[in-house]
């Protein structure tokens, strides 16, 4: 891996930010972030990426490469859940097995927004159809964790009620994170199609402020993960070591079909970036609704407290220099 792109992502204004955070709780520092301000960064940064997403839409239209790119986006979130619930069931049980498969199925649009930026100051372009594959990952693996505990968990007595299909969709397809990404992405591309005018008059909001308020917001991020980390020690080193290798194997398969599908390098590391990553937002919040046997400091702080850190700081510089050895630039 080159040594210059982990310093480069390392001495990035949102990494060390990050780091600043992680400090901050390791030194017993009283620095928070006010409760309500949090969600109203990470509102902002799905709204800016979803529209700025729709705009390059527009651009670049819909064409074979963005149908290809986004039906293997779907197919890795089914793919690393049921690939990862039989190794982690040689040390959990199903349900915990289940919403940890899930999660890692799943995706994180903070290191794809992260990834996004480090892109940026590579001079490296990406499109905006990404967005897209980036929405549509998180509801394929929710369903796949609950079918895996249906599949595999206890049988249910006869007193006991079946699944509430109903919430469940609803938590998978119109939860906060997909619905946001979704309609932003919808409204800038129908802002696009009347022309530049309506674009120039948010770039102000979407990409001026972007960057400051990223930073802010991993700031945080570095806060929460740094009080996860103490979570880490219930899960052994079996899911410690699974919150990184999995990721990496994930990552691989997703260079690989990055260059079958015959994406350039910038698609191609976001690719690599969503198959690599996992939700600590999403498919949480469904698990906790709707497999309440399954512990949520396992799956969040293996997330939260090591995998996101790890994409941020290393994994995102080695997944580049993946793309860039596999993958030539055109």
């Amino acid at each position: 891996m080159g040594a210059d792109l982990v310093l480069q992502n390392l001495l990035s204004p949102p990494v060390l930010f990050f780091f600043l955070g992680v400090a901050a709780v390791l030194c017993r520092s009283d620095l928070e972030i006010p409760s309500p301000l949090p969600k109203l960064f990470s509102l902002y940064l799905l709204l800016a990426i979803g529209f700025k997403g729709g705009v390059e839409l527009k651009y670049s239209g819909i064409n074979t490469e963005v149908m290809l790119t986004i039906a293997a986006a779907i197919a890795m979130s089914v793919a690393i859940p049921l690939v990862s619930f039989p190794f982690l069931r040689l040390r959990l049980d199903v349900f915990n097995a289940a919403a940890i498969a899930a999660t890692y199925g799943s995706i994180s649009p903070v290191t794809f927004i992260t990834a996004e930026s480090f892109l940026a100051s590579q001079g490296i372009s990406s499109d905006g159809y990404m967005v897209a594959a980036l929405a549509l990952m998180e509801p394929p693996a929710i369903i796949v964790g609950l079918l895996l505990v249906m599949l595999c968990g206890p049988n249910r007595s006869k007193g006991q009620p079946g699944v509430r299909w109903g919430p469940l969709l609803h938590e998978a397809f119109l939860n906060s994170s997909v619905l946001l990404l979704i309609g932003s992405l919808m409204i800038g591309l129908l802002v696009a199609s009347q022309g530049e005018l309506g674009v120039e008059k948010m770039k102000p909001f979407t990409d001026n402020l972007f960057y400051g308020v990223l930073s802010f917001f991993l700031l945080d991020m570095g806060l929460v993960a740094a009080k996860r980390i103490s979570d880490l020690r219930k899960a052994g080193t079996f899911l410690i070591g699974f919150s990184v290798l999995m990721p990496l194997l994930a990552s691989v398969v997703g260079v690989w079909l990055a260059g079958l599908i015959g994406l350039g390098q910038g698609n191609a590391l976001l690719f690599t970036v969503l198959c690599g990553s996992a939700s600590y937002i999403a498919v949480p919040a469904a698990m906790r609704m709707t497999v309440p046997q399954a512990n949520p400091s396992l799956y969040i702080s293996s997330a939260l407290g090591l995998t996101f850190p790890f994409s941020i700081i290393i994994g995102i510089p080695l997944y580049m220099q993946m793309v860039k050895r596999f993958i030539p630039a055109f």
